[in-house]
């Protein structure tokens, strides 16, 4: 599990620097708070880090790893899913073929039950009670209800990644989610951080979005989530 760039071991990354005041455990295994996130990672695959991790684990919860591989086998957990991830960075954003025509908001601690209810609807990914505070989301409305939203979440050095994108099945195809995307991007950009974001490998329609934007493939990666045995 040794890693010699940030996003090698992404979660790893983020919670023993930036982020490592959101980091719950010590030392062989830390993970996000849980209303934060489901994400987790080991130093190593010593015992002492295997038998770390499922302290870690509620008993009716779970945590996920990102990894270049798929980790050892855990005491103590069972695997529920594992599947392939895109991990793709963006070094310049691709000129915007034509500005946005609707109000793109920023998003507050006032909007967060609707950002849970969108995410539930839509499910872009891991989203908890706090997953919001993770960093900024911007969003669409109409009405004054929220319909789409993109926004931060892990913050290794130097980077920042792009996620919880997602849109309301009634308001797709009107390019909310590229347009959301490229505000977080290009803001990433302005603090001087390279934005990435994950991506199933199966995904091909996300996928392309995401290219059309340049974000380009880095690594392809495992992400497996675990439960208590």
């Amino acid at each position: 599990m040794t890693a010699s760039h940030p996003l090698d071991r992404p979660v790893w990354s983020a919670l023993t620097t930036r982020q490592a005041p959101l980091a719950e455990g010590a030392g062989p295994a830390l993970r996000f708070q849980a209303p934060y996130g489901l994400f987790a990672a080991m130093a190593d695959g010593s015992p002492a880090s295997l038998a770390a991790l499922p302290e870690l684990i509620a008993p009716d919860g779970g945590v996920a790893l990102v990894e270049v591989e798929p980790p050892p086998a855990v005491p103590g957990t069972e695997v529920v899913s594992r599947a392939g991830i895109w991990q793709m960075v963006c070094e310049a954003l691709t000129p915007e073929a034509r500005p946005a025509d609707f109000e793109i908001v920023d998003l507050t601690d006032a909007d967060a039950p609707a950002m849970l209810a969108l995410a539930t609807l839509t499910e872009p990914g891991p989203f908890f009670e706090r997953t919001h505070r993770l960093g900024q989301f911007v969003g669409v409305k109409v009405d004054g209800k929220l319909i789409a939203m993109a926004g931060e979440r892990m913050k290794p050095d130097g980077f920042t990644e792009v996620s919880g994108v997602c849109t309301d099945p009634n308001h797709r195809g009107k390019g909310y989610a590229g347009a959301l995307m490229r505000v977080v991007a290009q803001r990433v950009a302005e603090r001087g951080e390279t934005a990435f974001l994950h991506s199933y490998s199966h995904n091909k329609g996300a996928i392309a979005l995401y290219e059309s934007l340049g974000f380009r493939l880095r690594s392809e990666l495992s992400m497996t989530v675990l439960r208590r045995a």
